[in-house]
């Protein structure tokens, strides 16, 4: 591992926080942490934690000592000077000297001695960054170290590799007894660079920024090199596994099974490379997957185990599914049994997460993250990455050893470790998957844009793959470039979907066009070709989320965007209006056919509208046929209100999350009385 100082950036870093009364200290803080966060082979969404010891006028004006340390809900990778919230060092330290501190009296002492109260929690790893001595502490859980720690015989295996130039803290959960205990080793030898936390990670210290970053990269870079010399086989593999099934097809069955409720579903994020596919055949895999994680704080993200599912070698989804089941039957069981195990030794009873594993291990295939949201199931992905990369590298070496499934549970349900994830509530379509046709421009991109404010993952797809990209991606989403006229290429897409994000919760099928001709006049190839579009699309888009939708076992919404044309024919308009009507129409099958599987099935009709159907020549043309100003057309409802394509968006987000609603005709058109049905 290189080390990434610069010292014309770090110069950067102290001119860009000096103007707002930053330390110098404080600015090379933020600045190295940032080289430790963005180094994902050093720490990984939210691991890890800083601190440096500096002077900081408190109300008063008056220089006070302090520890600016790494804050709760922070991210080395991208922190801020507000990311390492000051505390009172001499208040702090001062607990060295008690025999016993508990994690409630612990998280007051360091609130009630922050300079600012509205700060951030402190690290729970505070005590210990302040009960060393020097100004640069920085803590990883660098996978070289846990590789070496990891494994049986690994204390002598970093003794050996690092000999006295690191202190060696055995495993003890965070907090002040770690703090305590780390705190004691460094005293037997303070000429120490660093500290080595058994299972757990690595410390180094320094009086400068540099100092202790660069000791951190000339570390771990002892363990690569060992690594690199004593790896000497890899993981037994008798045969490796294969199928023929896709991750888009098992996918939306795994998300099914593995979704609190249908209002609760997971997302997934899906990883396959030549390492995964070793490890998932390894001959031991049930033992070495089966044992915890590589460092303690993962357990939080990807509970204490992966749920291992074996797929058939040919393709036979039924026999997968059933499979599925039933190792899912398994795992909340043996989930049970573990929190009873442990929860009936607790002074104060904890109440059970759910039982329902954070990664999914598919021989043959890959593996699965799964989380609430988008950002979670990625990041269980990302940590089932490290665990395999890991556990690989040791189990080349000799055994893999993690801590005991008792240490397990206490940092599981550890509210300290728990208070992590935040428990914000949760938007209106959080955990919704939704995808849009047409969804680039216009209605169906201000469609997007509502619904990823609401919470829901979205899936963007236009004949314009650009549009279509730009904006699935600024909405944290997909976009795919499809024409929705090619069901091949539709069903590809939608197979894209459910691989990226686990399946689909929501379709809005929007996209269409405007053709006009009289209809006793126009060409047969026009009437087809608006068909194709507006109604024939329609239909295989429903069809391929309707099969996603039963894969997945928990419903589904299909939202058609029908026109005021189904029921409000206009003049030389048949070519658009005809295969409108028939979506009408489809859309009440769907919701006849379909009620029986949850799938709920609704239409907006909407009515001049500014996008791509209704476009600025055509609004000329009619203003200036009946006489109007463009803006007296626009409005020329019962309401006199101009609609917006935010007002049809906002009607699609009503049905979609009308549980209870299917078959519904929504009207969007400040009145139009000859187009309403009822």
């Amino acid at each position: 591992m290189q080390s990434r100082w610069s010292d014309s950036e770090a110069q950067h870093f102290i001119d860009k926080y000096t103007s707002a009364g930053c330390p110098d200290e404080l600015s090379l803080r933020v600045y190295t942490s940032r080289l430790l966060g963005q180094e994902p082979r050093l720490v990984l969404h939210g691991g890890g934690n800083t601190s440096v010891k500096t002077k900081i006028p408190d109300v008063l004006g008056k220089d006070t000592d302090v520890l600016c340390v790494k804050g709760s809900g922070w991210d080395l990778g991208n922190i801020e000077p507000a990311g390492l919230p000051a505390v009172r060092l001499e208040k702090i330290r001062d607990l060295a000297s008690l025999n016993f501190l508990s994690d409630e009296d612990m998280v007051n002492a360091q609130r009630i001695n922050l300079l600012d109260a509205s700060a951030p929690n402190p690290s729970v790893e505070t005590l210990l960054h302040a009960f060393l001595p020097h100004k640069f502490v920085d803590h990883t859980h660098a996978n070289a170290v846990l590789a070496l720690t990891d494994q049986e015989g690994g204390t002598d295996l970093c003794r050996e590799v690092f000999g006295d130039r690191m202190g060696y803290v055995p495993y003890i959960m965070p907090g002040f007894d770690l703090a305590k205990k780390a705190k004691e080793v460094f005293e037997k030898d303070p000429n120490v660079d660093g500290l080595i936390l058994l299972k757990h990670g690595i410390f180094t210290f320094g009086e400068t920024a540099r100092k202790a970053y660069e000791l951190m990269i000339e570390m771990t870079t002892l363990a690569e090199e060992t690594l690199a010399r004593r790896v000497s086989r890899t993981i037994s593999i008798g045969k490796i596994e294969k199928t023929d099934l896709k991750a888009s097809q098992i996918a939306p069955i795994l998300r099914g099974l593995c979704s609190i409720n249908a209002q609760k579903p997971m997302l997934m994020d899906f990883r396959t490379n030549d390492l995964i596919l070793r490890y998932l055949s390894g001959d031991d895999l049930n033992r070495y997957s089966q044992l915890g994680t590589v460092t303690p704080d993962h357990v939080i993200r990807t509970k204490p185990k992966p749920l291992i599912i074996h797929p058939p070698a040919v393709g036979n989804l039924t026999a997968f599914s059933m499979a599925a089941k039933e190792a899912l039957k398994n795992y909340r069981e043996d989930y049970q049994a573990y929190f009873a195990r442990h929860n009936k030794n607790q002074k104060t009873p904890k109440t059970e997460l759910d039982p329902l594993p954070r990664v999914i291990l598919i021989p043959g295939l890959g593996l699965f993250g799964l989380g609430e949201s988008r950002g979670a199931s990625k990041i269980a992905a990302d940590l089932a990455e490290t665990n395999i990369e890991v556990i690989s590298h040791v189990e080349a070496m000799g055994r893999f050893e993690a801590i005991n499934e008792a240490d397990i549970f206490d940092i599981e349900y550890w509210s300290l470790e728990q208070a992590k994830l935040g428990k914000a509530p949760e938007k209106p379509l959080a955990r919704k998957i939704v995808a849009i046709t047409g969804g680039g421009s216009g209605i169906g991109a201000a469609t997007a844009e509502k619904f990823a404010k609401e919470g829901a993952t979205v899936a963007v797809l236009d004949l314009d793959s650009r549009s279509a990209k730009s904006l699935g991606e600024r909405l944290g989403g997909l976009g795919i470039g499809c024409d929705v006229t090619n069901a091949h290429a539709l069903n590809e897409a939608f197979d894209c979907i459910a691989e990226t994000f686990g399946g689909l919760d929501i379709l809005v099928s929007n996209a269409g066009a405007a053709w006009q001709g009289r209809i006793g006049e126009v060409e047969e190839e026009l009437l087809r070709k608006s068909f194709e579009l507006n109604f024939f699309a329609h239909q295989a888009a429903a069809q391929a989320a309707v099969r996603i939708f039963k894969a997945q076992g928990i419903g589904g919404c299909i939202l058609f965007n029908t026109s005021k044309q189904a029921v409000n024919p206009g003049k030389d308009f048949g070519p658009y209006g005809l295969p409108k009507a028939a979506t009408l129409f489809l859309m009440k099958q769907y919701a006849l056919d379909h009620g029986r599987d949850g799938i709920r099935s609704s239409a907006v009709n909407a009515d001049r509208i500014r996008s791509g159907l209704l476009t600025s020549k055509m609004i000329s043309d009619r203003s200036e046929a009946r006489g109007l100003t463009e803006t007296e057309y626009m409005s020329g409802n019962l309401l006199g209100r101009e609609v917006t394509a935010e007002d049809v968006a906002k009607a699609f987000f009503d049905l979609a999350t009308a549980e209870k609603t299917t078959g519904a005709i929504l009207t969007v058109d400040g009145g139009n009385i000859e187009a309403s049905l009822r």
